[in-house]
């Protein structure tokens, strides 16, 4: 800091001449040569200096002057835009959002007359206190400032996507109104005392960084609340969760049951990796449930996993009646509710003990982070995190802070994109050239009673085929205007694939439709687009063929 501020008061290569001197001591008690030097002074350097005159200096210096406690809250005109990149990339410490607000406000220094300063004892706590409840740390004017607004948790699903897990259990940097970016890798401990309370469970905190980090605990207990869970685990993508999630319940030789329609990574991993330890599996049709008995009869069945809907035909599971079924032979059920997202599905409340996400698509919602969530009772996440510490897989804090953001809109979202893909797919199962569309939310689906019952909306992803063969369905793709070519799903922009090419291709005709794959299948991602900008698109796409 002493040498970013002698850089500063030299003029530096920022060019402005502002020093910033700002002591360290919270409490203003150090004693300093002029015991009347303020907390935080900013003064202009020469004033003389080439490109500024005096006036221009005295009010660059009577605006930057601040007589308040040691939180950062102006800063010199241009002073974020004259910052490097790099310099704003190592904004993480007091939030980015911290200095856009403080630069673009024009809101008069506080004065230190109206602060009551913490006492000496707060001074002597760590600045994060992870699982925490959020307080003020200020009295200005005599009005209390905690941030504490709600007496009870919010209900509805809307408003626990903006506020769930980020008023409790978030670091206190200032009372920042976004959760900051806790950018470290290790935790350190005052004394050897403390962490011995730490490791004996009597001392709350962090360790390490592959064992937690506050702002990955906000993404967590944000998640936790969303599917009514007592406890999550984010990793570093989907597969990481799911990988972690099979290894940690199942053990060698154990045997699983799954069904036919999957991601066919997870497929993969069931198929090549579990069988080197023994694991078998039993793979079902999603609605039969004579199958599932079957199997629950003939085997010690360690879990049942299934997503639901199933990718990429949108297959329900009757979450209800399996998890009954199975815990009567003391199996667990995990369900993957990517497609779903808790604001349609609520899995745990159905009976499921596990509900996995792929945090990549509508938990994040921008298709700009990998990660995935795995959330249920402590009990049942416990062997998973334990086996997530020696594995890895962590999520780093910047992606955490963009999941935070992203579910803050998650019902907006897909209550936009469920309306958006209900109504399209009642447009293509009526168009001439669409042979059959695959979606929760249309009667002729085979689970649409199933569905019903369990979801509260349908979700945005769309399957259907196209009159023809591969060439047809490319050229619809290739006719389409609006949606990316791309893998993935649940973002704020359509996306379309044809799953023959971008996910079997390395399959043979055979073998694709062995697994079901048909070579005119289209699937769509609905994005947050205007519904007729879609519709229109998608029909003279098809009008075209």
């Amino acid at each position: 800091m002493a040498a970013m501020s002698s850089t500063l008061r030299a003029g530096g290569p920022m060019g402005y001449g502002v020093a910033f001197d700002c002591r360290p001591d919270p409490a203003g008690t150090s004693s300093r040569a002029s015991a009347q030097k303020p907390f935080c002074r900013a003064s202009c350097g020469d004033d003389s200096a080439p490109g500024k005159s005096s006036t221009q200096s005295s009010k660059l210096n009577r605006s930057l002057a601040c007589d308040s406690p040691p939180f950062i809250l102006r800063f010199p005109p241009n002073f974020v835009r004259q910052l490097s990149i790099k310099a704003r990339r190592n904004c993480g410490n007091i939030g980015v959002a911290q200095v856009v607000a403080a630069s673009a406000t024009d809101l008069p220094a506080v004065s230190s007359e109206n602060v009551v300063a913490p006492a000496s004892a707060d001074l002597e706590k760590p600045l994060f206190e992870a699982g925490a409840a959020l307080s003020s740390t200020a009295v200005v004017n005599g009005v209390n400032s905690s941030a504490t607004r709600l007496s009870e948790k919010p209900r509805s699903c809307s408003t626990t996507s903006v506020h769930g897990g980020e008023r409790n259990g978030r670091p206190k940097v200032s009372d920042a109104l976004t959760t900051p970016i806790v950018q470290t890798s290790t935790y350190f401990f005052r004394n050897t005392a403390e962490l011995i309370s730490f490791q004996e469970g009597s001392h709350t905190s962090f360790e390490y960084g592959r064992y937690g980090n506050p702002t990955t605990f906000a993404a967590e207990s944000k998640i936790s609340e969303l599917e009514g869970a007592e406890t999550t685990l984010l990793s570093a993508s989907g597969m990481c969760a799911a990988t972690t999630m099979l290894l940690a319940l199942v053990p060698a030789g154990g045997h699983i049951v799954t069904t036919t329609d999957c991601y066919r990574r997870t497929r993969q991993f069931i198929q090549t990796v579990l069988p080197k330890m023994g694991i078998t599996t039993t793979v079902i049709d999603p609605s039969d449930i004579a199958s599932l008995e079957r199997a629950l009869d003939q085997h010690t069945v360690s879990l049942f996993f299934s997503e639901s809907p199933t990718n990429p035909y949108l297959r329900c599971i009757d979450i209800e009646l399996v998890s009954k079924l199975c815990h009567s032979k003391g199996t667990l059920v995990c369900i993957d509710g990517t497609f779903a997202t808790p604001v349609n599905q609520k899995a745990l409340a159905l009976g499921a003990d596990i509900v996995l996400h792929s945090a990549t698509k509508y938990l994040a919602g921008h298709n700009d982070v990998l990660a995935g969530s795995v959330s249920g009772s402590k009990e049942c996440i416990a062997p998973i995190r334990a086996l997530h510490h020696i594995l890895g897989g962590v999520l780093d804090p910047n992606s955490a802070y963009l999941i935070l953001r992203g579910m803050k809109t998650l019902e907006l979202r897909v209550r936009q994109q469920n309306i958006s893909a209900l109504k399209l797919a009642q447009a293509l199962e009526a168009h001439p050239k669409v042979l059959r569309v695959h979606y929760p939310g249309l009667e002729s689906h085979p689970e649409h009673h199933i569905a019903k019952r369990q979801m509260s909306g349908f979700g945005g992803v769309i399957s259907f085929e196209i009159a023809g063969g591969l060439d047809e369905a490319s050229k619809f793709i290739d006719g389409l205007k609006i949606p990316y070519i791309a893998p993935s799903l649940g973002g704020c922009e359509s996306l379309v694939e044809q799953p023959t090419i971008i996910s079997y291709w390395d399959q043979t005709a055979a073998q694709r439709a062995k697994l079901g794959i048909k070579d005119n299948l289209v699937r769509f991602s609905c994005g947050i687009e205007d519904y007729e900008d879609i519709h229109n698109d998608m029909m003279q796409s098809l009008a075209a063929l």
